[in-house]
């Protein structure tokens, strides 16, 4: 017979732990940490380029880019309270950077790519309490 008392301790802690963040994990805990939106489909290439070089340092990474309106894919995703939203388009794509919109709403336009992941990186490596790169 297994005795299944780590099981229940482990559920109890991880309830805890989701009741006092409200499902708005730090961003070194967060299971998804960055979710990448793009505007159009066009801009599909340049998601993937961010998408690997984001994955390349360990940091957890989606990609939406299906056929909804930016808006829409941005409500959606608020709901599922990642860390940072990386919005990609004609701009961000030719020059290099990217958009970024916090989970408290707050928003940086033209980051470069490079300030970015090295900024993501030092957030996760220290273990903050709440996303600071806004």
């Amino acid at each position: 017979m297994i005795h299944r008392a780590p099981f229940g301790s482990m559920e109890r802690f991880c309830g805890v732990l989701i009741e006092h963040f409200a499902g708005r994990f730090p961003t070194w805990l967060s299971p998804t940490q960055c979710h990448i939106l793009t505007i159009s489909q066009k801009h599909t290439q340049y998601a993937q380029t961010v998408a690997n070089a984001l994955k390349e340092q360990g940091v957890r990474v989606e990609i939406d880019d299906g056929d909804d309106t930016i808006g829409k894919k941005i409500r959606t995703h608020r709901k599922l309270h990642p860390a940072y939203m990386v919005i990609l388009g004609d701009g961000e794509a030719e020059s290099n950077t990217v958009s970024l919109r916090a989970r408290s709403g707050e928003q940086i336009a033209d980051l470069p790519l490079e300030d970015f992941i090295n900024n993501l990186c030092e957030e996760i490596s220290q273990k903050t309490a709440q996303p600071s790169l806004v």
